[in-house]
Order: C-alpha cells, then sequence, then structure tokens
C-alpha cells in the first residue's frame, strides 16, 4: 500500500492512525505477513537506550557583573571547553573529573537535569570587554539561558559485538570481556534498534524530527564516523557498523528516565541516552524493514583481544541469537551479554507511539538527505 507523509500526518491529526512499536509489527509480519503490516499500519516506531559516548551539552550561562569571557572552566571539576565566545560552554560526556576519575561530563549533564546545583568555576583574560578574570558560583538548568545537547555521535546504524580470545580479562567501552571466548558483548536493540528499521535511510535525514531523551530533538547532521558502506547480508541490511547521526535537543525539556551516566570500570565515563525514530510505512517495502524480527537481522562479532585497528571477524549472529542468552563461537558454547537496556528501549518505543497517538509527534520531511556513499572506516570488514 503506497501512503505518503501528508496523509499519515492527516490521519494522525484526526486519531485514525494506526502506529505499532517495530516489536509489534514484526509479530504482526509473523502472524499475517509483511502486506498485512503495509495495509494495516501506518506508522512504526523504535527505541534504543544504550552507550552514546559521542554526545555533549552546549550550555550559556549568561553573563557575570562586571562581565567575564570563559577561556578555561570547569563544571564539578570537569573541564568545559570555553573557546567559543564569552559564556559559551560545551561538556563532553565522557570527559573526566580533575578530582575524582569515576565522575565526569555525563554525571554534570545528568546533575542538571534532576534540578541540582553544579559549581562554576571559570576564568579568562581580563579585556575592555570582558573586565572580570574569573568567576565561581553555582548553576542549575533553570537558570541557564540556553542548554543543549549536541551529540556528534549517535544510534549507530548496526555495532558489531564483541568477545576475547586473549588469556586474560580485558575491560571495555563493550563491558568485561572474558579470556577465551569466554563471553560475547553487542550494543544493539536488535528489531528495535532505530536505523535498522529504515537501512536505506529512505525517511531519515537531516531536519528529522525524533524522540531523544524523552523529548522532542531533530537529526543535525550525519553522524561523525558516518559509513555508507557497512558489510550487509543478501537483502541489503548492515550487519556491521554504518550510518550514525548527529543530534540536537533541549536538555530543559528532557527526563533523566532516557538520560543516565555512566562509569565503565576500565574505559572511564559515558552517557546512557535514549533515542527512537518513528519511521512512516509509505510502502511495502518499508513496511518490510520496518518489521524484520530478530531472527532476520544479523550483526558480526569482533575479536577484540587481537590488538590491531582492524580486529578479525569471528562470527555472524541475529539478534535473536543473541538475546537467547548463549551461542557457539568457535566451537565452544559462550553466554552473551547486552550493553542495550532492552526494558528501557522499549519504553522509548511505546512513549514515541503514545506521543503520536495523542497528536503530540508529527512526521516530518528531513531538508537534505544523508549521504549515500562514505568512507569505509578502518574497522569494515
Amino acid at each position: 500500500m503506497q501512503r505518503s507523509l501528508e496523509e499519515i500526518n492527516e490521519r494522525i491529526a484526526r486519531g485514525e492512525a494506526v502506529v505499532l512499536t517495530a516489536e509489534e509489527a514484526a509479530r504482526l509480519r509473523e502472524s499475517e505477513g509483511v502486506k498485512a503490516v503495509s495495509n494495516k499500519v501506518d506508522v512504526v516506531t523504535t527505541g534504543t537506550f544504550g552507550m552514546m559516548c559521542s554526545s555533549g551539552l552546549f550550555l550559556n550561562t549568561g553573563h557575570t557583573d562586571p562581565p567575564s569571557r570563559f577561556q578555561r572552566a570547569f563544571l564539578n571539576d570537569v573541564e568545559a571547553y570555553g573557546g567559543i565566545a564569552a559564556v559559551d560552554l560545551y561538556i563532553g560526556a565522557t570527559q573526566v573529573s580533575q578530582t575524582n576519575p569515576r565522575y565526569g561530563g555525563a554525571h554534570v549533564i545528568e546533575a542538571l537535569l534532576r534540578g541540582e546545583p553544579v559549581r562554576l568555576r571559570a576564568e579568562g583574560a581580563r579585556s575592555d570587554c570582558y573586565p572580570r578574570e574569573s568567576v565561581e558560583g553555582e548553576i542549575t538548568l533553570k537558570n541557564l539561558n540556553q542548554a543543549f545537547l549536541f551529540n556528534p555521535r549517535n544510534l549507530y546504524q548496526n555495532y558489531a559485538a564483541a568477545t576475547n580470545s586473549s588469556s586474560r580479562v580485558l575491560y571495555t567501552y563493550m563491558g568485561k570481556l572474558l579470556p577465551g571466548y569466554g563471553n560475547i558483548m553487542y550494543a544493539t536493540s536488535g528489531e528495535l534498534s532505530p536505523l535498522l528499521k529504515d537501512p536505506k535511510l529512505r525517511t531519515v535525514g537531516i531536519g528529522t524530527r525524533l524522540f531523544l531523551g524523552g523529548a522532542i530533538g531533530y537529526v543535525a547532521w550525519e553522524g561523525t564516523q558516518f559509513n555508507a558502506n557497512p558489510k550487509r547480508d543478501a537483502t541489503g541490511m548492515p550487519i556491521s557498523p554504518g550510518a550514525t547521526l548527529a543530534l540536537v535537543g533541549n536538555l530543559k525539556e528532557m527526563s533523566t528516565d532516557f538520560i543516565r551516566a555512566a562509569y565503565i570500570p576500565g574505559y572511564g565515563v559515558s552517557l546512557f541516552l535514549g533515542i527512537g525514530l518513528a519511521i512512516p510505512l509509505l510502502d511495502e517495502d518499508l513496511a518490510e524493514t520496518a518489521s524484520r524480527p530478530d531472527s532476520q537481522i544479523k550483526t558480526v562479532v569482533l575479536d577484540y583481544g587481537v590488538a590491531r585497528r582492524q580486529r578479525p571477524v569471528v562470527g555472524e549472529f541475529t539478534y535473536k541469537e543473541l538475546k537467547s542468552g548463549w551461542v557457539e563461537i568457535m566451537g565452544k558454547r559462550t553466554r552473551t551479554g547486552s550493553r542495550t537496556s532492552m526494558r528501557i528501549s522499549r519504553q522509548v518505543a511505546l512513549t514515541l507511539k503514545s506521543w503520536i497517538k495523542e497528536g503530540r509527534f508529527t512526521l516530518s520531511h528531513f531538508t537534505r538527505p544523508l549521504p549515500v556513499e562514505g568512507r569505509t572506516l578502518p574497522w569494515e570488514v
């Protein structure tokens, strides 16, 4: 069935749109087939809640009296970048405190979102424009002029799973990897994963509206390390790291239900973030990809025990297999685990579904498509 974005938005406005989460669409497909999904469903919502290391916050504190220019600044002892202008700062999620290695920029972002006061220390060269050399005080989210997430790289289209062939435990951003292929860790929500539901990025581009941290956010640009040439299966579905998105959204509208700071032993600080896309089912091709179940979506497994930029691929598994808890790799039955919370990923998709059903979220045309060709990344296989 063919339908336009405008027709779908009209159905949303009238309260008539049929909206399913990607999990619900997969179950409908299994029981009635792809044509039923195409004919019956207008929108499929997706969700993920996982580590988004390449994230950060732009904030503006407002001017002091007398004015000061922040050239070096710290928020709760975490350095924020001040080389922008006057009292604009950017704090990266993975930046670490000068006094506590288990605390960093992600914790500052979460503290602000919780309404907690954050200690500001800043200094800059004196000038006629900015006669004050240093500032110390407290800021809160409420009294900031602006505070918006700007995340250079979020939402990998697919992410390679990780295992460890070496003889020692490895502590990585994928978690603790046990020696001798002792476990496999993966980091994608499978059939709920946003960019896997529209693998050709037909409905996602610059300006696309989405769910970001409990609020409405937008695609600002292609993400860093964007790769338009991942390894694909016979149907064109990426099975290794592909597209990424740069995202922007207002922190003041977000929720701590979908933003959490974390410390990863052996790696450092990171930010867990909930993101969801609404995929309009414009035709049967989109219905087919948006309703694919875990059993038809694969990822590769890389061996982190080999200390090379291009880690070797030691296996391929479907997300159904990975989510089962056990797979066989290199002749060994191996435990699997996820860096992504399926419970909160599901909550993202359900929340976005409710917003659409209530008419609070409509679908948007992008202003520019994402690249159809891109650099192949160093770890591409």
